[in-house]
């Protein structure tokens, strides 16, 4: 129950901080538990490059006196005071590492008969609740840190939105783009056994989804192998991944979940009049002027939606390019483009630009790519007033700080995208159910 309660409280506790610019909860200095590493925590967050899991730990850090004034309060029993200062502290300590992490390698025979190492990560940041729920991601760039920073994140933000799953993470280190079809299966089905024997998967243990690189067919390859290995005589096997294609058990609005969740999130802000007299804008999401970086599955589905309730998306950042136009861009068209030529560069709606948009002047800027891309090097030159996080970590704390010193609202991750993880929920539970939404009450 401490565990729940406390988790929900963390980051929502220190979003109210911020944006209310509430004073600092002052207390007691103690040196045990999770404040042993709170300035080593707060030095290396503050560098110039720091790790993305000290980044969530960090804010961990930020959030924790908030949460443990509370939780102290809420024990109602005859404890005495230091009992209750060491559950407290007891529950923080465990909160803040990862339960489990497995880093494992595997040989893969290639198209042309080379052999390669691929390597992999699962983490399970926490128990408290489960199944563990959390993205599996193909990138040359995944390592073992940003798998459990994510697997953290996860957590708080199942808390957040009020799903009950513990936080997980899992990668692949490579680039899918230079792998075939076929070897991109068999990668994924032999990671799938692997987190199965080792108790990393099962519709009750660890329930993974499509991330970064991957997507609905992924998800059926690894549904498909759990159910024909380990899972063989599980009435609920398919519910061991979601993200599915609907024909597998998969939901319907699941693949554009977590851009609907951005655009969603971000509207309750703009269409507040206080938060937007603060930055200097105008209530309604109508007219602004956006910048989207990453067209991947979020991105898209981002721009959509922004583009549906009349914003105009005058610019669009992609690994290999970007594109600008200041009168906005069709994400349809750009979307038909893209399918066709494989890069959004030479898109016809709008100019290529060598302008880094980051930097641009706009209304609202959605990072919807990768983690830690507005730094204390380009924080102070962000001209938009909003900042709405779609990607996992995309600002740092030393930018955090310069951003709200320059009256920028900043709608953190945790908040803004996490309408894919309640989407999966909504998934999870059909498979378990074994009744589609809306069968029980069809009338013919």
């Amino acid at each position: 129950m401490y565990c729940i309660t406390l988790i929900t409280l963390l980051r929502m506790l220190s979003l109210k901080q911020v944006f209310t610019k509430a004073p600092s909860v002052a207390v007691r200095c103690m040196s045990q538990g999770w404040r042993s590493d709170i300035e080593e925590v707060r030095k290396v967050a503050l560098s110039d490059d720091p790790p993305f899991s000290t980044i969530v730990d960090y804010y961990f850090n930020k959030a924790a006196p908030y949460a443990e004034k509370a939780l102290l309060g809420s024990i109602k029993t005859r404890m005495s005071n230091e009992l209750k200062e060491h559950l407290v502290q007891g529950v923080l300590s465990d909160l803040k590492p990862c339960n489990a992490v497995l880093s494992l390698s595997f040989p893969l025979r290639r198209d042309n008969g080379e052999i390669v190492t691929i390597h992999g990560y699962r983490a399970q940041h926490s128990h408290h609740r489960t199944p563990c729920k959390g993205g599996v991601r193909f990138s040359d760039e995944v390592h073992e840190d940003e798998v459990q920073a994510l697997a953290k994140l996860m957590t708080y933000k199942c808390a957040v939105c009020d799903v009950p799953f513990g936080g997980g993470k899992a990668g692949i280190k490579i680039n899918p783009r230079e792998y075939s079809d076929i070897e991109l299966e068999k990668i994924t089905r032999r990671f799938t056994v692997e987190l199965a024997k080792k108790g990393f998967l099962g519709p009750g243990l660890d329930v993974p989804a499509p991330d970064m690189g991957t997507g609905e067919r992924e998800m059926s390859w690894m549904a498909d192998t759990y159910k024909n290995t380990i899972g063989t005589e599980d009435l609920n096997s398919h519910a061991c991944v979601t993200g599915k294609p609907i024909v597998m058990g998969g939901i319907h609005g699941r693949t554009s979940a977590t851009g609907r969740g951005v655009y969603h999130s971000t509207n309750i802000f703009v269409e507040d009049p206080e938060y937007m007299e603060m930055v200097g804008l105008v209530p309604g999401l109508s007219g602004k002027t956006c910048i989207l970086q990453g067209f991947g599955n979020v991105g898209l589905h981002t721009a959509r939606y922004f583009h549906r309730a009349g914003a105009k998306i005058i610019g669009v950042i992609e690994w290999d390019g970007s594109i600008y136009n200041p009168s906005g861009i069709d994400p349809k068209a750009l979307e038909d483009w893209k399918l066709e030529k494989g890069t959004i560069k030479g898109f016809p709606g709008a100019s290529d630009t060598d302008e880094n948009l980051l930097e641009a002047e706009c209304d609202i800027l959605l990072p919807c790519a990768l983690e830690k891309v507005i730094t204390k090097y380009n924080a102070a030159n962000i001209k938009a007033k909003v900042i709405a996080e779609g990607a996992n970590g995309p600002v740092t704390p030393a930018a955090d700080e310069i951003l709200i010193k320059n009256n920028r609202l900043v709608i953190p991750d945790i908040y803004c995208n996490s309408g894919g993880v309640t989407v999966s929920y909504f998934e999870w539970l059909k498979n378990l159910n074994h009744v589609s939404y809306g069968r029980l009450t069809f009338k013919y």
